[in-house]
């Protein structure tokens, strides 16, 4: 885990090295997150992201977007209770413009669990751990709009990959809106 956090800071120098501009921002949005693999029908948890982003223009049509963000994800289960599986999550977005201000994106995530909480509906029983994986890895793809104030809106899907969880693979999906402000 450790080198793989050295890459990632490895990267972000690299990149902001050969940026032709580099623009910071803050983000925060709604996340409807569920798990894919669970034995039973879970319903989505509605949660939310906060975080800041950067944002490497290399051309006036590609950029890079590495962020840190915490999200909150997790699933229902009616009348059971709910999972709470919160993230730090850190996601390098390749974005493409095709249009000015319209991007499209695209990038891996590496997410690191902070909370794991069952949440039981009745009050008799107490709160549990979900008893996942502290690592996530996924995949993102969304679409963005940059006003010219500094402004800017995303839509973004999180494709988990890695197992949080097996027999069966259980993986985390994430959709998120997000509205935020680039200075």
């Amino acid at each position: 885990m450790k080198k793989l956090l050295i890459v990632l800071t490895g990267l972000f120098f690299i990149a902001n090295a050969n940026a032709q501009d580099v623009k910071f921002g803050v983000k925060a949005g709604v996340n409807f997150a569920n798990v894919e693999g669970a034995p039973v029908n879970l319903d989505s948890r509605t949660g939310f992201h906060v975080g800041v982003t950067t944002e490497l223009m290399f051309s006036d049509k590609f950029s890079v977007q590495p962020e840190v963000i915490y999200s909150a994800q997790g699933a229902k289960l009616d009348n059971i209770g709910t999972t709470e599986l919160d993230y730090i999550a850190i996601p390098v977005m390749a974005k493409y413009y095709i249009i000015d201000g319209l991007s499209i994106e695209a990038g891996p995530q590496v997410s690191f669990l902070v909370n794991d909480t069952v949440t039981y509906e009745d009050s008799a029983l107490e709160n549990d751990n979900a008893n996942v994986e502290s690592f996530d890895f996924g995949v993102n793809f969304g679409l963005g709009y940059k006003f010219n104030n500094g402004f800017f809106a995303q839509a973004r899907y999180n494709l988990g990959i890695a197992a949080i969880q097996e027999n069966p693979d259980i993986t985390n999906r994430v959709f998120q809106l997000s509205v935020g402000y680039q200075f």
